[in-house]
């Protein structure tokens, strides 16, 4: 999901990071309908487990409820990059090392899951 130029954006409100809104900020409502099916899938697969549904049909379940988990990590991952990371690095000083450090931590968070 990529992002519009940060001058077309609307400002939104501050978590305690300096930016004036989230690079996922045009995004915001697909990502929103995004974890709803997800959350719709959490549902599914509880139901599955109280019906006593087959092992391997719970499993393949739980593969898509991930899949899907980790697209919306991977567009959220870009439109940071895209658009976070890319203001700091303009920026520089310690804002831009702080952005990239953090970028790369959540990159290493995402190969670890």
């Amino acid at each position: 999901m990529a992002t519009t130029p940060a001058a077309t954006q609307a400002p939104a409100e501050t978590d305690g990071h300096d930016h004036a809104a989230h690079g996922y900020i045009t995004e915001k409502d697909a990502y929103l309908k995004r974890l709803r099916r997800i959350e719709g899938q959490a549902r599914g697969l509880q139901r599955m487990v109280e019906e006593d549904k087959y092992c391997i049909d719970i499993l393949t379940q739980v593969s898509a409820m991930t899949k899907a988990l980790q697209a919306v990590a991977m567009g959220l991952l870009e439109d940071h990059i895209s658009h976070c990371v890319v203001d700091a690095a303009v920026a520089g000083g310690p804002e831009a090392e702080a952005k990239i450090k953090e970028a790369t931590d959540a990159i290493a968070r995402l190969v670890r899951s």
